[in-house]
């Protein structure tokens, strides 16, 4: 079962801007989910709190404007209240250093002045308007725990070479933690994402699963009744626009 878990850590559908271009809204939200991403593996965070933090991020954004706050005050908050909602608390003080670090890679730690204090009091204020906006609502169900449990599945059904020769689980996981940089968590149900990466990794290698063709219905159709190839198309179409995105973006 090894093969198939979590390796860890490393607003609604993207708009389109002029040319089928991301809007520059969808840029920023990318750039500024990276960062919660890249901040929360320095801070030892697990999986589900990152994501957690991202989902609280893109959605603080679908019931408010991007010009009215700082989106990257709003992302150390969410990292902050990602921590409390997913029982892994996090000090303050080591999110403002990681975050200044992030943004200051040669500079010095800061110090506990009043600009330090000012930092956090911020954060703190920014948690309680987010809380407010979110109606407490902190708490989501992501798709990693079905992710694990379709992979175990899929292990079973092909053969063992097919498994090993195909990094099909490290790309899933990666699939997963990559579409946290826009707002599938919010559009989708978390089978039906679960389901739709798994797709995309087989794809990406070509890996069958064996009987498909005579089976009664496609092989993610098993993992739920409700999921269709369309939803399947919608999830995948929007994480290859993250990817492009990933290239277009410095």
């Amino acid at each position: 079962e090894e093969a198939v878990r979590d390796p860890g850590p490393s607003e609604g559908r993207l708009v389109a801007g002029p040319e089928g271009q991301p809007a520059p809204e969808a840029r920023v939200h990318f750039r500024v989910a990276r960062f919660i991403m890249e901040a929360g593996v320095k801070l030892g965070m697990r999986s589900i709190p990152i994501a957690t933090a991202c989902t609280i991020y893109h959605k603080f954004f679908c019931d408010t404007n991007l010009d009215a706050y700082d989106p990257y005050l709003i992302a150390v908050s969410s990292i902050y209240s990602a921590g409390k909602a997913e029982k892994q608390h996090l000090r303050t003080h080591d999110i403002i250093n990681v975050s200044n670090r992030y943004f200051h890679p040669s500079g010095e730690p800061l110090e506990l002045d009043s600009r330090f204090w000012e930092l956090r009091d911020s954060i703190v204020q920014c948690e309680l308007l987010m809380l407010r906006v979110l109606r407490f609502q902190v708490s989501f169900q992501h798709p990693h725990k079905y992710l694990l449990h379709y992979l175990v599945s899929l292990k079973n059904w092909l053969n063992r070479h097919s498994w090993q020769r195909t990094p099909v689980a490290v790309t899933a996981w990666a699939l997963l933690r990559d579409s946290y940089h826009g707002g599938l968590c919010l559009r989708f149900q978390a089978q039906h994402i679960a389901v739709a990466v798994l797709y995309l990794a087989l794809q990406v290698y070509g890996v069958e699963v064996p009987a498909e063709v005579k089976a009664e219905k496609p092989w993610w159709q098993v993992f739920g009744d409700d999921l269709t190839k369309p939803i399947i198309d919608n999830i995948v179409s929007d994480l290859i626009q993250i990817y492009t995105m990933d290239t277009e973006i410095p």
